[in-house]
């Protein structure tokens, strides 16, 4: 292999890992480094489809955006997509091969670290560097056993690591030397520096702290990166609260927090827009009135669908609609405003059917064979091209397909009602082209709709990103682990 490698582990869940991986990207593709970023094992239910036609992890697609590169699967080779609380759909290099309760996952993690290495290896023989991401925190020692996430793969790979802790949560120093405490003497020695996320305050008071740190652990404190108010960056799985307060014109959007909801990231370019006040509205809460409802994606149909009917939503939709109300259903939404869904092989969960809510003259049926394509088109009501993605395992038929949403270069998608005011589509992506944006936004009630350009904001904040680690992080002691890594082959 001729790249070398540094690996991002973390104190705990979302303490800065994708972060900083996709920060650090940027900042090498600026210097002209060819880089690509790694996931060994991913769990979460926002994914992307990659250029080679297989799904892997949000948070990877963006960080191959911050190296000018396009999604590929190679980039996280296990992802798993839970689909109960026990149980996750399991995706080996892009592709379904099994859905597994925790304790079967564990069995078969010795087939999954074969195709971690050779997706690493095939990587390492592209790229001059591959920055790794950890998952969860390498101190959850009830997991160590046949770990492929996080010291099972830096062991693997031969590549050094940075450890990074939140310290906006508070106990960061507690975090850091917690975790160092919890691991082995070889693993522990794996770790070359530390990084301390999201501080918000005067550097001065914390110095002392950094010093003992230091002194306590012999570890460098390699920068302290400050907390960046509303950076954008699409989630992996948490679902992004409304932050900023829209006018009393904005159009009002809701969207249900389903059990197994999925590709959230379909919403952001509508949470961003300054003329759009989208609200997330989870289980308990009261449904507030709106001009637009909007059903999401989702890993399990069936199940999220009763949990639908069992919060209210059927009997709001229908009034939503007898008001004059637009209702827009994504992927596992579009297919609960059909008729019926079917799942004979149990994909999803039990097998059998579910009545679905009748608002558009379709059904579907769940197959074993995903649908994963990048694709682009026009919407069928307006001189708007979309560009966006396909990911379901449903095949949607009936009437209501005559009118569809979309036209995909010669393929048709989707379905919008006899009267106008109800539309489904299976193409995730939908709001981000300003344009189609614009014509959906008129459509749902808003006048003069000015969607920004969601594409250069994004780019913008990995930009930001990527300045503030130059600023607050000592990239050259970085630069100098990855020259110091090790040129090794993975077993």
């Amino acid at each position: 292999m001729t790249a070398r490698s540094l690996m991002i582990q973390g104190t705990m869940s979302d303490a800065g890992k994708s972060t900083l991986v996709t920060g650090l990207c940027r900042v090498m593709y600026r210097k002209g480094v060819r880089v690509a970023p790694f996931k060994p094992q991913n769990m979460a239910l926002n994914s992307a489809v990659t250029v080679d036609g297989g799904e892997i992890g949000r948070a990877q697609a963006v960080q191959a955006m911050a190296c000018g590169l396009a999604p590929h699967s190679d980039m996280n080779p296990v992802l798993l997509k839970p689909s109960s609380d026990i149980g996750a759909q399991v995706i080996i290099q892009g592709h379904a091969v099994a859905t597994q309760d925790a304790r079967t996952y564990q069995k078969y993690k010795s087939i999954a670290r074969t195709a971690v290495l050779e997706s690493y290896r095939r990587l390492c023989t592209q790229y001059e560097v591959v920055l790794v991401e950890g998952a969860g925190s390498p101190a959850e020692i009830n997991l160590r056993h046949h770990d492929i996430a996080n010291m099972g793969f830096a062991e693997a790979a031969d590549c050094p690591v940075i450890l990074v802790g939140d310290i906006d949560r508070g106990g960061v120093f507690a975090q850091i030397v917690g975790t160092l405490a919890l691991l082995q003497p070889g693993e522990r020695e794996r770790i070359k520096g530390v990084v301390i996320n999201r501080f918000r305050g005067d550097p001065d008071l914390l110095a002392p702290g950094l010093s003992w740190l230091t002194d306590h652990t012999g570890l460098p404190v390699l920068g302290v990166l400050p907390f960046l108010p509303k950076l954008h960056l699409e989630a992996e799985d948490a679902v992004q609260a409304q932050t900023q307060t829209k006018p009393a014109t904005a159009l009002r959007a809701v969207v249900p927090v389903l059990p197994r909801l999925s590709n959230h990231t379909d919403f952001d370019p509508l949470r961003l827009h300054p003329q759009v006040d989208l609200r997330f509205v989870g289980g308990g809460e009261s449904i507030p009135g709106a001009d637009l409802i909007i059903l999401p994606g989702s890993k399990s149909v069936r199940s999220d669908l009763a949990w639908l009917r069992a919060h209210g939503w059927e009997r709001e939709i229908r009034r939503h609609l007898r008001y004059g109300g637009r209702v827009i259903g994504l992927c596992g939404g579009f297919q609960m405003l059909g008729r019926a869904i079917h799942d004979p092989l149990g994909l999803e969960g039990e097998a059998g059917s579910s009545a679905g809510f009748g608002l558009l003259d379709t059904e579907t049926v769940l197959r074993p064979d995903k649908q994963l394509r990048i694709v682009r088109g026009m919407l069928v009501s307006a001189p708007a091209e979309v560009t966006g993605y396909e990911i379901h395992a449903g095949v949607t038929t009936g009437p209501g397909l005559a009118h569809p949403v979309l036209d995909l270069e010669g393929r048709s998608d989707g379905a919008i009602s006899s009267d106008g005011q109800i539309l489904g589509t299976y193409v995730h992506g939908l709001f981000e082209s300003a344009a189609a944006c614009d014509a959906l936004l008129l459509w749902a009630g808003l006048r003069g709709p000015e969607s920004p350009d969601y594409q250069r904001h994004r780019e913008a904040e990995i930009d930001r990103l990527a300045d503030e680690i130059e600023r607050h992080l000592d990239v050259v002691a970085i630069e100098g682990l990855l020259e110091s890594a090790i040129e090794g082959s993975a077993p």
